[in-house]
């Protein structure tokens, strides 16, 4: 056992350690933007990326996320005619699905800069972000590739090398032009990885396979397209559910709200990719080759929730306690009423973590259909209950919102998986489970009376959380060297003070 769990953490410390640097070169990005054009340009950047996004998950139909589990799949059969014809079909679709996606994003510019800015005279930039769509799906294609091949560190080369290059080309572009430089601001990100993304799949090399025959692509086209579509359809409702919130409250709250609903989004889900976005490179190859064993799925389940529980814990319940300062670090005193949806918005996160891994066992087992409901009834539990509230709670229903849509996700994806193979969360993922969610709403309340006592109160329960995750995996994965003798001094002080026992 220890060596899945070695295997686990070792993949997270790569992907881990790209998403720390990419968190840090975003956050100082949007910082760049929060001060150079303030709450209503942040948003600005929001919506934009949000209809860039929604329309990229159209145009890709999905084929992303069915490409890792097709690439996985043959690679793990070891047959290198298949893996080729996975290869050459997956290029040439999303090669069509890039082209299509762009041309009409590109028709429709100014409907869409009507429907959703308002303006239709700004029809023109909208046009722009169809460059942005078809880069988009490519790199998609490019990262679906390396990590249904499991090349991990590449697809961690990406990541920082597209954050460095887009941060750099971002801030230039609105230090020299201001709003007028959005645009690149926007278009920046796509671009830079889909420049590095060719870069590591051409050194992949030439398939040494003989040519796939008509049939043998049309039969991977077919299958990437019917679970792709299910899949495209929940990217489109999540996309859309999002847009649709950024839209209400921009309409009903303003400009700057929605740039405080921006600023608190960033924070959560950028951080929260430190954790989740090993499972996507890691757990789901993996996870997918094991699906027909029932299991081998419940005991990489219960492993891989317990590992994001105790990497992602430390960093909740400090967010939690110093969550004005962040903001105010981050962005601006400007947004000082992000600091609440943010602690919604941790609530939630606690909880979307532990639904994470349980919702890839749908995915894996190529369900479409019931991964399509089940995306799209928590985004429409999130987009009604943000409707409801807005005249009631202003923008920080978002944050409630957040938390009630992963309160009802949890409890349906564990159904779910416990439907198709009988999964049981173990006693110690129950037991940490609930004592985060404890300790979190404990640290939050405490903020939310008054910032100084939520500071006391979240930072040494987070140092003593850090110290016992640290200890806990350095036990289960068996970890030597630096990191090792730091977890054994933890145990040391966790046996100390009566919490640990061998």
């Amino acid at each position: 056992m220890s060596n899945s769990y070695r295997q686990i953490l070792r993949s997270s410390s790569i992907i881990g350690g790209a998403s720390v640097i990419n968190i840090a070169v975003g956050l100082l990005r949007m910082k760049a933007a929060a001060l150079l054009l303030g709450p209503a340009g942040v948003g600005l950047i929001g919506l934009l990326q949000n209809m860039l996004g929604t329309a990229a998950g159209i145009a890709g139909l999905g084929v992303g996320n069915v490409g890792t589990r097709q690439i996985a799949e043959a690679s793990a059969s070891g047959d290198r005619q298949a893996v080729a014809a996975t290869r050459r079909a997956l290029f040439w679709l999303t090669l069509a699905l890039a082209v299509l996606g762009a041309l009409l994003f590109w028709l429709l510019r100014d409907e869409l800069a009507v429907r959703v800015l308002g303006v239709g005279a700004r029809g023109r930039e909208v046009g722009w972000l169809a460059l942005g769509v078809g880069l988009t799906v490519a790199a998609a294609s490019q990262s679906a590739l390396l990590n249904g091949m499991r090349r991990i560190a590449d697809l961690a080369r990406i990541s920082i090398g597209s954050a460095l290059l887009s941060t750099l080309a971002a801030v230039a572009a609105i230090w020299h032009w201001g709003e007028r430089g959005i645009l690149v601001f926007v278009l920046a990100a796509p671009a830079a990885s889909f420049l590095l993304g060719h870069w590591y799949v051409a050194k992949l090399g030439r398939l040494h396979a003989p040519r796939s025959p008509l049939p043998a692509l049309m039969a991977q086209w077919r299958a990437m397209l019917r679970l792709g579509a299910a899949f495209m359809f929940s990217g489109l409702m999540v996309n859309l559910g999002q847009l649709l919130v950024r839209t209400l409250i921009q309409r009903e709250a303003g400009a700057e709200a929605l740039g405080h609903f921006q600023a608190a989004w960033l924070i959560s889900m950028t951080y929260l990719g430190f954790v989740l976005g090993a499972m996507g490179t890691d757990y789901y190859p993996r996870l997918t080759a094991a699906i027909r064993d029932p299991q081998a799925v419940n005991r990489l389940v219960n492993e891989q929730t317990e590992v994001a529980l105790l990497l992602a814990g430390p960093a909740f319940l400090a967010m939690l306690a110093l969550a004005p300062w962040i903001i105010g670090l981050l962005y601006s005193r400007e947004f000082s009423e992000a600091v609440g949806i943010l602690r919604w918005q941790v609530l939630g996160d606690v909880l979307k973590v532990a639904a994470w891994p349980l919702g890839f066992v749908i995915l894996a087992a190529g369900d479409g259909r019931t991964f399509m409901l089940t995306e799209s009834l928590a985004i429409g539990v999130f987009g009604l209950l943000v409707a409801w509230g807005l005249p009631v709670f202003g923008v920080m229903s978002a944050g409630l919102a957040f938390l009630a849509m992963n309160a009802f996700l949890l409890p349906l994806v564990h159904w779910l998986a416990r439907r198709r193979t009988g999964f049981r969360w173990q006693a110690g993922v129950r037991r940490r489970l609930g004592m985060l969610l404890a300790a979190s709403a404990l640290v939050a309340a405490a903020g939310g009376w008054q910032p100084l006592v939520g500071a006391a109160v979240g930072v040494p329960v987070a140092l003593a959380v850090g110290m016992h995750g640290l200890a806990r995996l350095g036990h289960m994965a068996g970890l030597g060297g630096p990191v090792g003798r730091l977890a054994g001094f933890s145990r040391k002080v966790m046996m100390r003070i009566g919490v640990w026992r061998e």
